[in-house]
């Protein structure tokens, strides 16, 4: 292999650690993160680049003991230990004016617990004592020898010190057990935990190290020696600039450096620029031409009850029609607080004789307790039904609402979805309009090619027409329901007029649009699945 191109491709990293160790070295990540100034994380992928090629293995491996600050931990080290807050404070008291442990534990912030545990600590040492009144004092031996510790109680404070800043200076942030001393083991020993250790000053953490060295006789790569020659030679330091900054060239620091050398074969990473989801982008053009067309917008709760959802859309408590929309409820809080009167009045007289709408309703007992309950709205309508109290005439409305069934999920249903949700109101508006409207929605919303009209049945809507596509794979599949509401309906909620309404799958109109052959691929996460699918749509 050429010498020439073999050190000319070593990263700066790996230049390093040929340069700095010989061939007779052990190194670990941290010792080489440490001696030769590595970012964290960098002697690691050194060793494994180089280990890759053959020119360091690996020749065994060592669980060590290593202990790092915990934030209490940290936190002594800035404010000192509970017993060397504990000493000053008492230090600083009139004897006179002593004050006991709780006292003491609400003055340093401690609770009783902590100040106890120092206090203890303290009592050991023969630093503290108390007195009949349970009152925390100096002892007797530390007030004769004035303000200065001596013998136990000043090893004890110097070695927690000590403990606290080289665990705060280790390398990684891990202080190895092999570097205490004996007697800064025997003290670590109650200062930290494996477990629970948010309640103590260190955590000990079990690590296991991998010693490398070089390889004498690496296959397919130089040994260390000619390396370490070759790239003497070569004037290859790993200081090499890799990346030239505006800084290094507005300040000048670039000149007299040496630069590391590019290969210009070496394809450009791609650039993964950030787009509109394609869905989201259809949901938003579905809008535009709404609200281009003069359509105002509504939207509301996810949560909505079976008053709204159902009742207002005359759907009878007892219909099989309703058990579509009555799987997602709501545990708690099961009903709604009250619903708006005069509509629930309105409604329930609706339902029973028929009200004021010349109906004769369906002949059952309206219950004001079940049409409160909470449910996961099941249909875009239930917009449509909230709007008509306060909509203006004429009025054209829509939506694209969020709603949730139970179904089974395949190529054209799925459990949550999506509709375009539209009422128009006044006194032109009859079948010719909503078909009208339908029509546009086939053709130059979804893009379909074939459509047709099919009669169907929905208990708030007469006439009812159901608008099918014709898909150039699944074949013939429905968009949705529409009509024309019933007086039940609207003159319950204080419209008089005639209303058109629909309620679309929007979602299945975007397989159209989309090019799609499956509803969930609209919710893909394959990345390159969506940007092919926007740039679709895009282009056509």
């Amino acid at each position: 292999m050429d010498m020439q191109s073999v050190v000319k491709h070593l990263h700066p990293l790996e230049v390093k650690i040929i340069r700095h160790y010989t061939r007779d070295d052990e190194m670990t990540i941290e010792k080489v993160e440490a001696e030769l100034n590595f970012k964290p994380g960098n002697g690691n992928q050194a060793l494994s680049w180089l280990a890759g090629k053959g020119i360091i293995a690996e020749i065994r491996r060592e669980t060590g003991v290593f202990f790092e600050l915990t934030d209490l931990g940290r936190a002594w080290q800035k404010q000192g230990s509970p017993e060397e807050r504990l000493l000053e404070l008492v230090r600083g008291q009139n004897p006179l004016q002593a004050l006991n442990l709780p006292e003491i534990a609400q003055t340093l912030g401690l609770d009783t617990k902590e100040a106890g545990s120092a206090f203890g600590t303290l009592s050991k040492l023969g630093v503290l004592g108390m007195d009949a009144n349970k009152r925390v004092l100096l002892t007797a031996e530390l007030l004769k020898e004035g303000s200065s510790l001596s013998g136990k109680a000043a090893e004890y404070f110097s070695l927690v010190r000590g403990l606290l800043t080289k665990a705060a200076g280790a390398v990684n942030s891990l202080l190895p057990w092999t570097d205490l001393s004996e007697a800064e083991q025997t003290l670590m020993g109650g200062l930290a935990k494996k477990r629970g250790a948010a309640a103590a000053a260190f955590r000990e953490i079990d690590r296991e190290r991998v010693i490398f060295k070089f390889t004498p006789n690496p296959k397919g790569f130089p040994d260390r020696d000619a390396l370490a020659r070759a790239l003497e030679v070569a004037g290859i330091t790993g200081d090499e600039i890799g990346t030239l900054t505006p800084e290094m060239l507005s300040q000048g620091t670039w000149k007299g450096k040496t630069f590391r050398s590019y290969n210009m074969q070496v394809p450009p990473t791609r650039l993964m620029v950030g787009r509109t989801n394609p869905y989201a982008q259809f949901l938003e053009d579905v809008k535009d031409k709404l609200v281009s067309l003069g359509f105002e917008e509504f939207d509301g709760p996810l949560v909505e009850t079976e008053f709204w959802n159902s009742d207002a859309l005359f759907m009878p408590q007892f219909h099989a029609a309703r058990d579509i929309h009555d799987v997602y409820h709501l545990a708690e809080p099961k009903y709604a607080a009250a619903i708006e009167e005069p509509w629930l009045s309105q409604v329930a007289a609706a339902h029973e004789k028929g009200g004021k709408t010349g109906s004769r309703g369906w002949n059952y007992t309206f219950d004001r307790t079940f049409t409160r309950r909470l449910i996961l709205r099941s249909q875009g309508t239930v917009l449509s039904a909230k709007t008509l109290p306060h909509a203006k005439i004429p009025g054209k409305y829509f939506g694209i609402v969020r709603c949730f069934r139970y179904d089974r999920v395949d190529a054209t249903h799925l459990s949550d979805f999506y509709q375009t949700e539209g009422i128009v109101l006044g006194e032109a508006v009859n079948l010719k309009t909503l078909l009208g409207f339908l029509e546009m929605f086939a053709l130059e919303v979804a893009g379909a090619k074939e459509v047709k009209y099919v009669p169907g049945y929905f208990p708030f809507t007469e006439p009812s027409v159901e608008v099918h596509i014709k898909h150039p794979v699944l074949g013939w599949f429905e968009l949705g329901g529409s009509g024309i509401f019933r007086a039940e309906v609207t003159e319950s909620l204080g419209v008089k007029v005639p209303v058109a309404a629909w309620g679309i799958g929007i979602d299945r109109m975007a397989l159209m649009a989309l090019g799609l052959q499956d509803l969930r691929d609209l919710f893909s996460y394959d990345l390159e699945h969506v940007r092919l699918r926007r740039n679709t749509f895009l282009t056509e």
